[in-house]
């Protein structure tokens, strides 16, 4: 049961691999966690969902899972969003009326307006607007307008899109399960906000979130978002790329991947040999299975590369990258990023929840957490507002 200070936090993550649920109790300011599930998703095709039945069926399964473990009823939960998203910059503008200080609320007024400014695509929906720095006065470069004296400002707006048909698509397959959908968040930003502490961004920092039909990427420089995008590679592509490659069915190129795989092929001995039943000649060298891994990942880091390029943070990233989702299981995987990429590559992992289980300290559990970490935001925000509304409410009286 709930005290007065406390909050059940959820974040479901429905990717088309794996459903994860994670629910955690926000108690006096600190996250504690209480339960999770995870069961194989149904109803998706090449990263989109394409039977909403079977979506619902499968978070439906992970959410009572969950409340079994967790012995609690939820009600809603933060969603992760993914697969179809891309970022786009635009500025804002707030007239003060006159000459006076700047408030959180002209700020957030002025970036919550962004958006309007624009022309989105169609079929486009803003996931996120993120400010980057602001014009003040004609005065460029300001991080913080705040108290600032001043009677306009204009700041600019990182926007994190997606697409509506996909975007409502999820949503309604949550609410088929009987869950409220709190909050949608980009599973790389999720997968940020559990694995890397805030003051860590500032030195440049990025996330590339590698799940099974698509990767997500995003990246911070100076406390701002400076980049989102969905990439079209996931770990499906290598594992069809060793069944195309050693002529085997896709089942058993799993399994290979799993038990033998690694994303560096220096490291494999010449002479290591793997036996492959359904093969002829039963016997595969391990160097080539690795070598047909590593030039799929080389194609990941490429896109990763001119993305960072694109936005000015190639050299940039001080703070590193971190590597989440199940397809940064992968062996040799960040040693290779960081050849490549020439930058710190580590696993991004929980941290901050209380209780965290050892056997879920896992990138592929990342976003999961991420999202719950949301949903207790939002909780702690929300009851704030109530008791300032409380307040005044009160002294006026």
């Amino acid at each position: 049961m709930n005290t007065p200070n406390s909050f059940d936090a959820v974040g479901l993550d429905a990717g088309s691999l794996w459903t994860r649920c994670v629910i955690c109790r926000l108690e006096d300011q600190r996250m504690r966690f209480v339960g999770c599930s995870a069961v194989p998703s149904q109803g998706w095709v090449k990263g989109l969902i394409a039977d909403q039945n079977a979506a619902a069926e499968c978070i439906r399964a992970a959410l009572h899972e969950a409340e079994r473990n967790a012995q609690i009823s939820v009600e809603g939960a933060v969603v992760g969003v993914g697969g179809t998203v891309r970022g786009a910059t635009c500025r804002g503008f707030r007239d003060l009326g006159r000459v006076r200080p700047v408030t959180q609320r002209d700020v957030n007024e002025a970036v919550s307006g962004a958006p309007r400014r624009v022309v989105l695509p169609e079929d486009t929906i803003v996931l996120h607007e993120s400010a980057q720095d602001f014009i003040v006065d004609g005065h460029p470069g300001h991080r913080d307008p705040r108290r600032m004296i001043a009677t306009q400002i204009e700041p600019n707006v990182y926007l994190v899109l997606s697409s509506r048909r996909q975007h409502d698509s999820l949503v309604t397959a949550v609410n088929q399960s009987s869950l409220a959908v709190e909050e949608t968040v980009f599973e790389a930003l999720a997968a940020c906000y559990a694995a890397v502490l805030p003051e860590d961004r500032r030195e440049g920092v990025a996330v590339l979130d590698i799940g099974a039909q698509s990767s997500e990427l995003i990246a911070y420089y100076g406390e701002s978002l400076h980049l989102a995008a969905s990439l079209a590679i996931g770990g499906d592509h290598f594992t069809r790329d060793l069944a195309r490659g050693l002529c085997i069915p896709f089942e058993e190129a799993v399994t290979l991947k799993h038990e033998f795989g690694c994303a560096r092929a220096d490291t494999t001995a010449e002479n290591c040999y793997i036996e492959v039943p359904s093969r002829d000649d039963r016997d595969v060298s391990r160097r080539t299975l690795n070598s047909i891994l590593e030039a799929r990942a080389l194609d990941l880091f490429e896109l990763v590369r001119r993305e960072l390029v694109r936005v000015g943070l190639e050299g940039a990233l001080i703070g590193g990258m971190f590597l989440s989702g199940g397809g940064a299981h992968l062996e040799g995987l960040c040693e290779l990023a960081e050849d490549f990429l020439r930058c710190r590559v580590v696993n991004a992992l929980p941290v901050g929840i209380r209780d965290w289980p050892d056997e879920i300290c896992d990138p592929a559990w990342s976003t999961a957490a991420g999202l719950a970490m949301y949903s207790a935001k939002l909780k702690a925000q929300s009851e704030s507002q109530k008791q300032t509304y409380g307040l005044l409410g009160k002294m006026l009286k």
